[in-house]
């Protein structure tokens, strides 16, 4: 990816997202551009107008941290496009974002036998591992049923991206579906940002924007998020209707994997629905289990 591209796109589409009333300044007349000069996003952050035209054209290399504070609070960035501007800053600079090495693109292994063990013990939540691709590396039992729209018959690797915009069974599964796709493609960028040069999220992004134009809309709009902690509903072909709520975990053996955790509030009908779901994913298995 252009690191200068990166970079220019992302802090115009920030300063377009910007007004005047909520920066706290006069609006005046005559305003012929989305949101705010540049030269008012350079008095906010108490830099030259000049030195704010380099870094908006993506001349980013060398920038202080004083100076990339000073700019992400005159455009307001929240923490989450906070860290997207100094991990572009870091790739500008040759640095390896968050300290980790820059990773050669490997095909998804099986995950380690203790981070298996670790997800099968959990029960009673739907748990798994993803890697920054959005590829489904491992699950629990109740994950694999849960997951059963998105795993398919088995093949290629399940991917969450691919699942989200190129199935069209993931419109019944999300009901929620256009807010997904935001998060999801908030979330590539995110991870983008922290590891430019790694090809696989590179070929994700090339194959999504030319097989989907929502994907390609989205892509254009540079926002980043993190998932964090949050409440996501779901359409299960098998059980109906879930709400559920998630934690995201860094798995710190395995850089740039993370491990999932959606749970519902006890005693609510989601419960009782996952409940139902476990149960049929056991029957399910001892169904398929050949006789000894």
């Amino acid at each position: 990816m252009d690191n200068r591209a990166e970079v220019r796109e992302f802090l115009m589409t920030r300063r377009a997202h910007l007004t005047t009333e909520s920066a706290g300044l006069p609006a005046g007349t005559n305003r012929r551009v989305a949101g705010l000069r540049r030269s008012e996003v350079a008095m906010l952050a108490g830099v030259s107008v000049e030195y704010y035209s380099k870094l908006e054209r993506g001349a980013i290399a060398g920038a202080s941290a004083s100076v990339l504070d000073a700019v992400s609070r005159a455009l307001q960035l929240t923490d989450a496009e906070h860290s997207h501007l100094l991990d572009l800053a870091r790739a500008a600079d040759g640095i390896p974002s968050s300290g980790r090495n820059r990773r050669r693109a490997v095909k998804t292994s099986a995950p380690r036998p203790s981070l298996q063990w670790a997800l099968d013990s959990i029960t009673d939540a739907v748990a798994f591992v993803r890697d920054q691709r959005q590829n489904l590396i491992a699950t629990n039992a109740l994950g694999r049923a849960f997951y059963s729209p998105v795993i398919g018959d088995g093949g290629r690797v399940p991917n969450l991206a691919r699942f989200q915009f190129l199935d069209p069974a993931a419109h019944d599964f999300y009901p929620d579906w256009d807010l997904f796709a935001e998060m999801c493609v908030a979330v590539i960028r995110a991870e983008a940002g922290r590891d430019p040069h790694d090809k696989g999220i590179q070929d994700l992004v090339g194959e999504l924007s030319t097989r989907s134009d929502v994907f390609r809309t989205l892509w254009a709009a540079h926002n980043v998020r993190t998932h964090g902690s949050g409440t996501k509903r779901f359409q299960h072909p098998v059980v109906g209707e879930l709400t559920l709520v998630y934690e995201e975990l860094a798995l710190t053996a395995e850089p740039g994997q993370i491990m999932l955790i959606y749970s519902a509030e006890p005693g609510s009908p989601s419960a009782e629905r996952l409940g139902l779901l476990a149960s049929w994913a056991a029957e399910s298995s001892v169904r398929t289990t050949p006789p000894a």
